[in-house]
């Protein structure tokens, strides 16, 4: 074998070499570039849609979700909760829901899909603070005599009832938002998103 062989076989594995560490070290700076263009686990829950399994959901209970940072409540109404939106109609800013503060397939009596379930977004439409639990008719938490329960706004006094509809001369101007979602089976919902057509 003659020197020039050799030394050509010398450059062949040489450039074989530097191209594959070459190679190895494009793909390590490539990989951290294309993932950084993946959205992050905190914006895809600053926008995404949540699924929320609602089974072990009781009458009378209610669970809140985290859905573009902010609380969403998912109520399961008993039969007197849902009797109650139609006693407490006179009393209430916007009974019909003419606002459009809900999608068109919310716009109904119960404001939701399903009559039991009620999915709202947990923020006063006044100032922005978070309402809390007062479901207990008449005076037992400290309301007045007349109570049908719902929420009231601790921050001015709002209240509203178990559809999150405001009550008359309140601060609150409005109903609490009901956000777009669908159901995937009868005990799981998705937040966010809305069947074709909805």
């Amino acid at each position: 074998m003659s020197n020039e062989s050799k030394v050509d076989g010398g450059r062949r594995r040489l450039i074989v070499a530097t191209a594959a560490v070459g190679g190895v070290g494009a793909v390590s700076a490539l990989v951290p570039f294309l993932s950084s263009m993946l959205p992050s686990e905190r914006a895809k829950a600053a926008g995404a849609p949540v699924e929320v399994d609602v089974s072990k959901l009781e009458p009378g209970q209610m669970m809140t979700v985290e859905w573009r940072g902010k609380p969403v409540w998912i109520i399961n109404r008993t039969e007197e909760m849902l009797q109650s939106l139609v006693k407490a109609a006179d009393l209430l800013v916007d009974p019909k829901c003419e606002e459009p503060q809900q999608p068109e397939y919310c716009k109904n009596d119960t404001r939701s899909i399903k009559p039991n379930l009620m999915v709202v977004v947990g923020i006063c439409t006044h100032l922005g603070c978070s309402p809390g639990q007062k479901f207990k008719t008449g005076a037992e938490e400290g309301m007045p005599p007349e109570w049908l329960g719902g929420f009231l706004c601790p921050c001015h006094g709002s209240t509203f009832d178990f559809a999150g509809r405001v009550y008359k001369n309140k601060p609150a101007p409005i109903n609490l938002p009901v956000p777009p979602h669908t159901y995937l089976s009868d005990t799981r919902l998705v937040i966010g998103e809305e069947k074709k057509g909805a």
